[in-house]
């Protein structure tokens, strides 16, 4: 819960005017709570639901509760990812914008998947920017595992065909492609995403197997748009939801679930290599009323 609570505190300095069990939500205007909410990027059609259930309670039960029953009802249940072992090499595609935080996540997944035993593999296909791939390949030396990458002007997909190829040489369990940085505005670089699906499925049926796409929750509502942009272009199947610690606008991962219909697996709470951790809907919302928020300040 420390990770949690830590990484909340810009999003609690907003928000935990509401949340913070000093407040006496019974007596509190709900159009105060309805301003509130929206302040941290909590999409409008949830703040008016609560806010009708505020004013017209259907159950017996405190305001608290049944905020924050909502709340957590509508994030849903997050599925346990662990790597599968009967497929090999399980393949999966990371998409984001620039500065996401791909890379990084990348790598931290690829550890993940030492600690349950799989060998993984890294593929740095950013072959838009001179030395794209470079950091990705630090990461995989720091980690110790495989990698396989592209120069600047080399065909991204052809760089996605042969790390599948090589980690099915090497006797790979998973292999993470780490895509570059794009747009979802800029057509000719979306249109190269489809392309190296089709490269990877001729190499390995059914590859890629899974496709993440990362998320700067400093971003807020902007990160949704994003996200239904290259959901349209590459279907998508998880969200990994990063810099949680430097965002005041948490609120918008409940539009995640209920505009994408995609399960958010995994949350980045910090900078260090183990503080990506399975998304956690009850204490995502515990962390927004704990008290220890009601006190703190942003930086």
């Amino acid at each position: 819960m420390a990770g949690w609570l830590r990484a909340l505190r810009k999003t609690r300095s907003i928000i935990g005017r509401v949340f913070s069990s000093k407040t006496n939500l019974e007596e509190m205007a709900v159009e105060e709570i309805e301003e509130i909410l929206l302040r941290s990027d909590v999409p409008a059609r949830l703040t008016m639901k609560i806010v009708d259930e505020l004013e017209f309670p259907t159950r017996k039960a405190s305001r608290r509760e049944r905020l924050t029953d909502m709340l957590i009802k509508e994030l849903g249940e997050t599925p346990d990812f662990h790597w599968p072992s009967d497929k090999k090499p399980y393949v999966l595609m990371l998409l984001g914008i620039n500065g996401s935080g791909k890379t990084t996540t990348a790598a931290k997944l690829a550890k993940k998947a030492m600690n349950e035993g799989r060998k993984p593999m890294l593929c740095g296909s950013d072959t838009f920017r001179a030395a794209g791939s470079s950091q990705l390949k630090l990461w995989s030396e720091k980690v110790g595992c495989d990698f396989v990458g592209g120069e600047m002007g080399h065909d991204a997909a052809g760089v996605a065909f042969n790390a599948v190829e090589a980690a099915i040489e090497k006797n790979c369990d998973v292999v993470m492609v780490d895509t570059a940085g794009r747009m979802h505005t800029k057509t000719p670089l979306m249109d190269e995403l489809p392309k190296m699906c089709r490269a990877m499925n001729k190499r390995r049926a059914g590859a890629p197997d899974e496709v993440w796409m990362v998320l700067d929750a400093s971003l807020g509502q902007n990160a949704v748009i994003q996200a239904k942009q290259f959901n349209e272009v590459v279907p998508l199947t998880g969200i990994v939801v990063t810099k949680l610690d430097g965002s005041s606008k948490a609120g918008f991962l409940f539009s995640v679930k209920n505009e994408l219909h995609v399960p958010i697996l995994f949350a980045g709470l910090g900078e260090g290599e183990d503080d990506l951790v399975p998304f956690d809907p009850q204490a995502f919302v515990d962390a927004l009323f704990d008290d220890e928020g009601s006190t703190e300040s942003p930086d």
